[in-house]
């Protein structure tokens, strides 16, 4: 529990003050239970007394009170909405700084937990089901906040009150209080035996949940594939078991939190019967007013303890939640931009791959690769599937850093240069297109953000997307929809080219960028990217020759390594690799 609470607390830390003070109002309330128990029991006395019984007021009443029965009797009934009072606003503000408390720590705890995810390196998302990812990211962190959010502020009311009513039957039925305070540890029993059962199942349940969203994930996105294939019985049933296991899990986790709770009731019960079976064998006799504060007193502690069981299953619960959390924070990220970091200017330098080497795992991509890239030219790297050009973009981008050789612009190796200050010289259109559930306008806002309304149009116009534009619902405000799923994938792929037009980065890289447009759409948007690439260094991964030809520098890629480089006209003469490339069909 130690390190459950330490890790949850650096989250907690900067609400501290507000958290403690609203810890403060929850004791006040806890302790006002017990000052509300013997107003109880002074007005029951009052009311039920014999004539000429004297008042019994409580000594820091004034004196004379307790002459006048019907004055005592009008306090004493005062008395009780007075506590009231101040325990509703004693409870009110307990619940209202902790949770304000629990709320904010939770919501740092997942914007870390995003940042952090966010910059792991390509090859954690490679691995990961991103459906599991929004699931820890949400439904784990939301278990905290519950915990925190409905527990903080009874972490110390339920005790205080429990101990503020223990102490008060101590102190005027000392005997009756015993028989109760020796079953009492009985209660911690069952808390103790189901505690570890609980948080397996909640462990369990997490997990299982997890994948149901993965599940389910790719089931929505890749709705066509399923309907085209038929598969909407198999995903089905395959939801169906998932959905079977959280139940089953579930189930557990009911177990776990209600025996516990019910049992406590059975030996709080067997408590009162063994305490009221003293009095009556020891022949005392009680006034009305103490067997109600007895009574009442009784009852009231069930509640704290009731409390402290559910207090129990939560955070058994949180600590299974807050395990699942932990582990992705505790994962090394990308490589730390060095301290300090070198300036880069991209723009009129040269690219340089020397003696570079990567591996996927154990499967080795790159071998010895030797590349130089001049300022300003347009270099197509072609070669058969898994020859490593895309390697060789991602090295280029450091979403992977290379295992041996280094990658260099303008003579600065890139390990030396901040991410984000690389990243944002060069302009990247992938085969992949990304677009967000937003406008088209701010969709190619991505790739300057604060650019007036006027360049993104223009950057629109030049990507040969502005006529298409105009013919949608709402022109520049339409929402493309999830992944652009509203537009084609050639109007995609034009909304990505302005964007990168509109970054007007030195560096321009095209992984197979014209591949998702029709013979129509590339030479509209060809023309584009002629103008694009004057007077950029252009890094391209392209399948259609035509885009190939224009190349002022075609690399042919074979086993990890550069096999052929020149011209179209040059590669053709030499009757190698780059023949036989040409050879197949399209």
């Amino acid at each position: 529990m130690s390190t459950f609470i330490r890790r949850l607390w650096v989250f907690v830390r900067p609400y501290q003050r507000r958290l403690f003070l609203g810890l403060a109002c929850g004791v006040l309330a806890g302790l006002s239970s017990a000052v509300l128990v013997v107003c109880l029991r002074w007005v029951m006395n009052l009311a039920f007394a014999e004539p000429g019984t004297p008042d019994e007021l409580p000594a820091w009443l004034p004196a004379g009170l307790g002459e006048v029965s019907g004055a005592a009797l009008i306090v004493a009934v005062l008395s009780i909405p007075t506590v009231m009072l101040v325990r509703g606003l004693c409870g009110y503000c307990n619940a209202a700084l902790t949770r304000a408390a629990a709320t904010r720590a939770v919501l740092d705890l997942r914007l870390r937990l995003f940042e952090h995810l966010q910059n792991q390196p390509l090859g954690f998302f490679d691995r990961a089901r991103s459906g599991e990812l929004v699931s820890r990211i949400t439904s784990d962190t939301a278990i905290l906040h519950t915990t925190l959010g409905s527990s903080l502020n009874s972490l110390l009311q339920a005790p205080a009150t429990l101990l503020a009513l223990a102490i008060l039957l101590l102190t005027q039925h000392p005997r009756l209080a015993l028989a109760i305070l020796l079953v009492l540890p009985l209660c911690a029993l069952p808390m103790l035996y189901y505690g570890r059962k609980l948080r397996r199942a909640s462990a369990d349940l997490q997990t299982a949940g997890a994948r149901w969203a993965g599940l389910m994930q790719e089931a929505f996105t890749g709705n066509r594939i399923v309907k085209a294939y038929g598969l909407e019985s198999v995903v089905l049933a395959q939801c169906r078991e998932r959905a079977r296991q959280c139940a089953a899990h579930l189930r557990e986790i009911v177990r776990g939190s209600e025996i516990p709770q019910q049992t406590m009731e059975i030996f709080g019960a067997a408590g009162v019967v063994l305490a009221l079976w003293l009095a009556l064998r020891s022949g005392q006799t009680l006034r009305v007013g103490d067997l109600f504060q007895f009574v009442a007193s009784v009852y009231l502690m069930f509640s704290p303890i009731r409390t402290l069981s559910r207090l129990h299953s939560q955070f058994e619960q949180a600590r299974a939640a807050s395990q699942r959390v932990f582990e992705l924070l505790a994962l090394p990220g990308a490589a730390p931009d060095p301290v300090p970091a070198r300036q880069l200017r991209a723009a009129g330098a040269e690219i340089v791959f020397e003696q570079v080497a990567f591996a996927y795992g154990e499967k080795p991509v790159l071998r010895e690769f030797n590349l130089t890239i001049p300022p300003g030219q347009f270099v197509a790297l072609v070669g058969a599937s898994g020859s490593g050009k895309s390697t060789v973009v991602n090295l280029l981008l450091r979403f992977y850093e290379p295992q041996q050789g280094t990658v260099r612009i303008g003579g600065v190796d890139l390990r030396q240069v901040a991410a984000r200050d690389l990243r944002g010289q060069i302009a990247l259109v992938a085969q992949e297109t990304l677009l967000f559930n937003d406008s088209v306008r701010q969709n190619i806002a991505y790739g300057r953000p604060g650019a007036t309304d006027a360049a993104i149009e223009a950057a629109a116009r030049h990507a040969q997307a502005h006529e298409f534009i105009q013919t949608l619902p709402q022109g520049y405000e339409t929402v493309v929809g999830e992944r652009g799923v509203a537009l084609s994938g050639g109007q995609r792929q034009r909304l990505a080219l302005a964007r990168a037009i509109l970054k007007d980065a030195p560096i321009l890289v095209l992984d197979e960028a014209t591949n998702a447009l029709d013979a129509e759409a590339e030479r509209s948007v060809q023309v584009a990217l002629q103008q694009l690439m004057a007077g950029r260094t252009t890094l391209c991964i392209a399948h259609r020759w035509s885009t190939i030809q224009r190349a002022d520098l075609i690399v042919v890629l074979a086993g990890g390594r550069v096999v052929e480089a020149g011209t179209h006209a040059e590669l053709l003469a030499q009757g190698g690799v780059y023949r036989g490339l040409c050879a197949l069909p399209a």
